[in-house]
This record gives structure tokens, sequence and C-alpha cells, in this order.
């Protein structure tokens, strides 16, 4: 059983998640139950993902779900492109959103190729 918080994809992913969960609460109101809520559990399923895979036996398993995290970042982009389209997040904040989570999605393939190429 890997320690997830040692990781550094992990602590890339929950400075995202924190990130999105500030830059959120500039949302509208009538979007809480929306795409505020949408983006925030996206965010955090990344985060999520890596954790539970760490606590599974196997390089196998624990690359299943860094593929889940890897889905769920792709999700949150489109929830960022979908809030910068509707005027929610002005450009230069949601480039800056999209950056770091490119940068989790390039951590999380350097990652998986590790696992496979382990086996």
């Amino acid at each position: 059983m890997k320690d997830f918080r040692e990781l550094k994809v992990w602590q890339k992913s929950h400075q995202t998640t924190l990130d999105v969960y500030r830059l959120t609460n500039c949302f509208p109101k009538d979007e809480l139950y929306g795409l505020t809520s949408q983006a925030r559990r996206a965010s955090a399923s990344i985060a999520a993902n890596i954790a539970e895979g760490c606590g599974r036996g196997t390089d196998a398993d624990f690359a299943r779900f860094l593929q889940m995290a890897m889905g769920s970042a792709s999700e949150l982009e489109y929830h960022l492109l979908l809030a910068c389209d509707l005027g929610f997040l002005d450009h230069l904040k949601h480039q800056a959103l999209i950056s770091e989570v490119t940068e989790v999605k390039r951590m999380l393939t350097a990652l998986i190729q590790k696992l496979k190429a382990d086996r």
C-alpha cells in the first residue's frame, strides 16, 4: 500500500481541486447544483481516484484507478471550457486552470506508463 500524499500527481491534483473550489465560488448562485457542483466533483474525483488506487493491492488495480482519474480530468476540462464560454471564468483564469489540469494529465500518463512497464 502506497501513501498517496507522497505522490506528486496527487499533490498537484489536490492543489487543482483547491483552486477549482476557490474559483467556482464566484459562479452564479443558480449554478450551485449545476456547473459549480459538477466542476468541483470532477476535480475532487481526480485526487480521490489516485488515493483509492493507492489503497488497492496491485499495480494493475492502481493503473485502473489512474485511468479513472484521467477521465475525471478530461471531464473537468470540459466543465472549465463551458464555464469560460458562459462568462463565469475569465480567459486568464481559465487558461491557468487548464494548464494545471494538463500537467496533471501528463503526470497521470507517465505514472500509468511506468506501472505498465513494471509489469
